[in-house]
């Protein structure tokens, strides 16, 4: 979805926000239909199902307001498709994500290190086959943890979360 309405610069401004609150990217690969990404999210009030459903709320709206922006209305059509009558009945037009996510929380950094490891080598494998190498994807924070350079989207090192 994220390729189709070129709507990469989406996810960075949810990344920003999640910043504005307090909370660290520590992580990160945005693939063409989702999400991978290492957060570290401060002391709130805010359950992290509650952070996450907003987040997945706004991208989904905007993806939407983009693509009827490009006039892609053979994705809304499906994406209209995929609302179930529970849903269509409250109003809802579209259904972009699946209504869960995958939530693991990481402690140590053997197990964080194995959590980047394979989310930067998401695009470099299985069917996907978006770049020769970690590094040479965009939406990747792949580059900062192997050559030390920042990419598309700054983030913060997770050995640095907590200082």
């Amino acid at each position: 979805m994220f390729e189709i309405a070129n709507g990469y610069h989406l996810v960075y401004e949810q990344f920003n926000y999640l910043k504005s609150c307090g909370h660290s990217i520590a992580g990160y690969v945005i693939m063409p239909n989702h999400v991978h990404a290492l957060i570290h999210f401060a002391d709130t009030d805010k359950k992290v199902n509650t952070i996450v459903g907003n987040m997945k709320r706004f991208l989904a709206y905007s993806l939407v307001k983009e693509l009827h922006r490009q006039h892609k209305t053979d994705i809304l059509k499906l994406l209209a498709q995929g609302v179930n009558k529970t849903d269509r009945s409250r109003g809802k037009l579209h259904e972009v994500f699946e209504p869960s996510f995958d939530c693991k929380y990481c402690y140590g950094d053997n197990f964080i290190e194995q959590k980047l490891n394979y989310i930067h080598n998401n695009p470099v494998k299985g069917k996907w086959q978006l770049a020769e190498s970690t590094v040479e994807y965009p939406h990747s924070s792949a580059c900062f943890y192997t050559e030390g350079q920042q990419g598309v989207y700054e983030v913060t090192s997770y050995k640095c979360i907590g200082e």
